[in-house]
């Protein structure tokens, strides 16, 4: 038997202490609710590839406890980080540990996470954080504090230049909820509580006492778009990650194409005949590729991560099933910060249009419209990515250049499908508007027929070839060729868009 030195048993030892092993009563409490930040970890990353970082750092507050309990009660300071692989590609990953003080944020823990935030900047690493835990500990009384406001880490992870993923499960409220907005995508489990305060802070403020359950639930932060993937457990967010950090690290070679021959019937012919334009991503893209993003907010647009013939791209999407796709303050914010993702993620942008243009009239103004709807077209004409646009039934005004980058010319190809009529908005208003004076000189009895007479030839006006003819557009095309069209001009872009 091989005699192990003194001081490789201490640190074999205190290293022991660090693992779930070491509080099996915690443990079985924490599997009633979900997993520990460890097994959250080891699920995530390939065996064996997890280098940790400050595993033997303890909480500060020596003053409060004796060296047993805080290396009993504070491991880590609950706070795990480390790089490691996922799936063969370098990533860093960090996690609260909701068995230490309920994942607080301690002053030695705000440490260890700038510290790793440091590496991972200067390592250009994707970063995971699962962010579960109750924001700052105002019981570290080791070292002294005023505000602490000085702590880099909210700074450092908000300046990070990398892919960048926290996981919700459980309750996430204060400098935790911070980190967990501050990211690229949250996905949050079903049993999650996600907000800006906890109910101590809560009932600090003179606001009374409420359940921690009541706060930014699931279905609340699903609403108003914070959360932009929700999973049913942990497991699942991990599986969801895990193919979040594949479309950021690139191309892949295996893939297989749904029939493309599905899309030439894919739109209704008639303008008010809505569709599920969900099903036109799916088939475009890789089989079982796309990833929805804030399903339930912004409705009337749809964002998606996928693939097509194996390279990433980011979709959006206007959906019919709601306000006929026009474009609302909500659709607005959630486009823009969208194409902003597309952009810091290196990721092609694949366009699909059919909008009557902007929500209009009062309502929609009083939801600041016109500062979203801007921001969504500064969002696409900033765009360094190649953007591909593709006019699947109507393109009208400012509505279709937002969708656009600005206008037909700005993506290095714009596309229609045959049946796609363009033109400077609703082609019924465009009626009513331009022909206002002739129309209302006519009897009331005549005047609809009138109207839907001239409609019909500004319909066949604004039809796509006419575009097309006119060097509006560059190519009206066989719905079934709309991913070979994507997959080749991809191919041949330089990873600049073409101005």
């Amino acid at each position: 038997m091989v005699e192990i030195r003194p001081d490789l048993l201490d640190v074999l030892a205190r290293r022991a202490l660090t693992q779930d092993a070491a509080r099996p009563e915690a443990v079985a409490k924490r599997h009633a609710r979900g997993r520990t930040a460890r097994e959250n970890i080891a699920d995530l990353v390939d065996a064996g590839s997890f280098v940790e970082y400050g595993r033997f750092v303890t909480a500060a507050q020596e003053g409060r406890m004796s060296m047993d309990e805080l290396l009993d009660r504070t491991p880590a300071d609950g706070l795990i980080g480390g790089i490691a692989t996922v799936d063969g590609e370098p990533c860093a990953v960090l996690s609260y540990d909701y068995l230490v003080m309920a994942g607080t944020q301690g002053i030695r823990g705000h440490a260890k996470t700038d510290r790793l935030l440091r590496v991972i900047d200067r390592m250009r690493l994707p970063t995971v954080f699962f962010a579960e835990g109750g924001g700052g500990r105002p019981g570290d009384t080791d070292i002294p504090v005023v505000s602490a406001l000085e702590v880099s880490t909210f700074a450092l992870w908000a300046r990070l230049a990398v892919p960048r993923i926290a996981i919700v499960a459980g309750r996430c409220f204060a400098g935790n909820a911070v980190i967990a907005g501050s990211s690229d995508l949250i996905i949050a489990t079903a049993n999650s509580n996600l907000g800006m305060a906890g109910p101590a802070m809560i009932a600090g403020g003179g606001l009374g006492d409420v359940p921690a359950e009541a706060i930014g639930p699931i279905d609340v932060q699903t609403v108003s778009g914070v959360v932009d993937v929700a999973v049913e457990d942990e497991a699942e967010a991990v599986e969801v990650t895990r193919a979040l950090l594949a479309c950021a690290s690139g191309s892949i070679t295996a893939y297989e194409t749904p029939d493309q021959t599905i899309l030439r019937e894919a739109i209704p012919e008639r303008d008010r005949v809505s569709y599920d334009v969900r099903l036109v991503i799916e088939t475009l893209a890789d089989e079982d590729s796309v990833i929805f993003l804030r399903e339930r907010y912004g409705l009337e647009l749809v964002t998606a991560f996928a693939r097509i013939e194996g390279r990433p791209v980011g979709v959006i999407a206007n959906q019919t099933t709601h306000t006929a796709g026009a474009i609302t303050s909500d659709a607005a914010q959630k486009g823009a910060r969208f194409l902003r993702l597309c952009e810091a993620w290196r990721l092609p942008v694949v366009s699909l249009v059919d909008t009557p243009g902007m929500m209009v009239g009062p309502d929609a103004e009083a939801t600041g419209l016109v500062r979203h709807a801007s921001d969504l077209i500064v969002a696409g004409a900033r765009l360094t990515v190649p953007l591909i646009g593709v006019v699947l039934r109507r393109g009208y005004g400012l509505g279709a250049q937002a969708m656009l980058g600005g206008g037909t010319h700005e993506p290095l190809i714009t596309v229609a499908w045959p049946g796609a009529h363009l033109g400077p908005m609703g082609l019924e208003g465009a009626v009513r508007l331009g022909l206002r004076k002739e129309i209302d000189a006519l009897p009331e009895s005549e005047r609809e027929a009138v109207v839907q007479e001239f409609t019909a030839v500004y319909q066949e006006r604004a039809k796509a070839l006419n575009a097309a003819r006119l060097n509006e557009i560059d190519d009206v095309i066989d719905p079934a060729e709309t991913r070979s069209v994507i997959a080749a001009v991809l191919r041949n872009a330089s990873g600049n868009r073409a101005g």
